[in-house]
């Protein structure tokens, strides 16, 4: 068993990370878990090569670099890290909590933050024979190497944002890039829709992928118009698929918590129905919640500072300002 820390962060997502951060600059002890074979959450998982534009400080940065900013600033501490495990269970002890791991590790925690974002997360598939075996030959859910797609024909599948801003930030990079729904209408904000368009990007309407073809890599794919049922094969380099993610909190489900649509509920301290607990970010809920970044950080710095008061009756809530310490 595992030396026990002053809190152990669940999610090493960007909202989680700063949380380790702050519990450091409070002299705490951390670990952080999480099921990703490397930190950063979906910026890194899903959309490194996007750019986010409401970050403070930031006029626009790439999500991988504004995950790997958050990995460097939370290893000021070094935290302990405990990745590409999935946190299984939660026991209530004399000190706090044991918690175990698909792994078998056994970790105790005085205090428990949960900032797992939407939770475990897999991308929606196409669903169609040979899709496994062209996954990272010609097949992507979102774009995790936007320099691999220079000078390709790309066809992406999909008519939410997603689909859209990757069709914005792959232009100029893909020498021909086609969007590929099969309805007529979007989901996508209107104003992308209308800079997509205005780009001459190619619209192919009431289609679906219903054919891969290629040998070691994706070559082309055949397209069913879901109205005529008739089909056509286009050649093309590379399929992205932006049709969503499944996402489910997984064994947190079990551990007591007052969950309501996915999320867990917490108080205006962020504390869950559990005493030590909390959650943070996009995995809780609570009346006037706004799903950013900006905030969830915000929530964690709360949430390890009321941890810290816990922990030790005589810290205070408020630790001064970062200017005023020797970090």
């Amino acid at each position: 068993m595992k030396e026990r820390v002053d809190v152990t962060i669940i999610g090493g997502g960007p909202v989680g990370l700063f949380g380790a951060f702050y519990a450091g600059m409070r002299g705490m002890s951390v670990r952080i878990i999480d099921s990703l074979p490397e930190l950063g959450g979906q910026l890194m998982a899903l959309y490194p090569e996007k750019f986010v534009y409401d970050m403070p400080g930031f006029p626009e940065v790439l999500a991988k670099d504004l995950a790997n900013a958050l990995i460097k600033q939370s290893e000021r501490f070094s935290p302990e890290l405990a990745i590409g495990q999935t946190a299984e269970t939660l026991t209530k002890d004399d000190d706090g909590y044991l918690i175990t791991t698909s792994t078998g590790e056994q970790l105790p925690t005085r205090t428990v933050v949960v900032s797992a974002g939407n939770g475990a997360f897999s991308p929606t598939r196409v669903g169609v024979e040979r899709e496994d075996e062209f996954v990272g030959k010609g097949i992507t859910y979102g774009v995790q190497n936007k320099a691999a797609l220079t000078g390709k024909k790309v066809f992406i599948v999909g008519g939410g944002d997603s689909a859209f801003d990757w069709a914005l930030n792959l232009h100029g990079t893909a020498s021909e890039i086609a969007i590929v729904h099969r309805r007529d209408e979007f989901r996508a904000h209107e104003e992308t829709v209308k800079q997509v368009k205005e780009l001459g990007v190619e619209f192919l309407l009431w289609k679906q992928v219903t054919e891969l073809h290629g040998s070691d890599h994706l070559e082309a794919v055949t397209l069913t118009d879901s109205q005529t049922k008739e089909t056509a094969r286009y050649e093309i380099d590379s399929l992205v698929v932006n049709i969503g993610f499944k996402s489910s909190l997984g064994p947190l489900k079990d551990w007591g918590m007052t969950i309501t649509k996915n999320q867990i509920e917490v108080d205006e301290h962020y504390q869950t129905c559990l005493p030590g607990v909390f959650a943070v970010g996009d995995v809780c809920t609570f009346d006037g919640k706004l799903k950013l970044i900006a905030t969830g950080v915000g929530e964690a710095a709360t949430a390890v500072c009321i941890a810290k008061t816990m922990i030790d009756p005589n810290a205070k809530l408020f630790p001064g300002h970062s200017s005023d310490m020797k970090i």
